[in-house]
């Protein structure tokens, strides 16, 4: 674990580093873990969320408003947020999850990330958790479509490229890793007409996919 990496990632330096270790630190790897601070960071981020699309959508009612809050904050979502700021590189895993690839599962990376907000609530208080969330989740905010809520990466994608007439994405996959019964798929967007390229992670195909289109839709509005 090197704690300036995880600073110059978030731009956040704990004032308790034995915070930012437990964050960190799979039960796999000793008694003291992240399952209680990812706990509590999952309060922290639905709250944090929450009051952002509140903000943003004064409009909406509380079902939409649900929904949306649900396609920020899952553990598809929260997995790529990990990955960008390369968390499993600073995971403490015991040798049986190393050896069958925990650094790269999904659902460790994301309670890897509820923790570390979790860690800086209880080190910065809420205003530094709130900081860090909104900048982990700033490009999926911005990406929102209020009028497609509850409609998946994939589907939002497509209907925005069907509304231009432009051609589908081609997805292909590019890579895969793993044992059968742990593997992970890497998978490439191209949509050739808005010059974009994007690619996604995740445990099966269709995951990956859903994440590649995600990047794609955030991208769409740069082209």
């Amino acid at each position: 674990m090197q704690p300036d990496a995880i600073a110059s990632k978030t731009g956040y330096q704990f004032a308790n580093p034995d915070l930012l270790r437990q964050a960190l630190t799979h039960r796999s790897y000793g008694a003291i873990h992240n399952e209680r601070l990812e706990f509590l960071g999952d309060a922290v981020l639905n709250c944090v969320v929450a009051t952002e699309l509140f903000r943003q959508f004064p409009q909406l009612a509380e079902g939409d408003l649900s929904r949306l809050r649900a396609s920020l904050v899952n553990q598809q979502s929260l997995y790529q947020i990990a990955l960008q700021i390369d968390l499993g590189a600073q995971l403490l895993l015991g040798e049986g999850e190393l050896k069958s690839g925990g650094a790269g599962r999904p659902s460790m990376l994301a309670d890897a990330l509820e923790a570390l907000i979790g860690a800086v609530f209880l080190d910065g208080g809420f205003a530094a958790a709130s900081k860090l969330t909104l900048q982990l989740l700033d490009q999926p905010l911005k990406a929102i479509d209020p009028n497609a809520s509850g409609k998946d990466p994939k589907t939002l994608l497509q209907e925005y490229l069907q509304s231009r007439r432009l051609p589908l994405p081609q997805y292909s996959v590019i890579a895969t890793a793993g044992e059968a019964h742990e593997q992970s798929f890497r998978v490439e967007c191209v949509i050739p007409e808005l010059s974009i390229k994007t690619q996604g992670e995740g445990p099966n195909r269709r995951s990956a996919e859903q994440m590649a289109a995600r990047r794609a839709y955030e991208l769409r509005s740069q082209s």
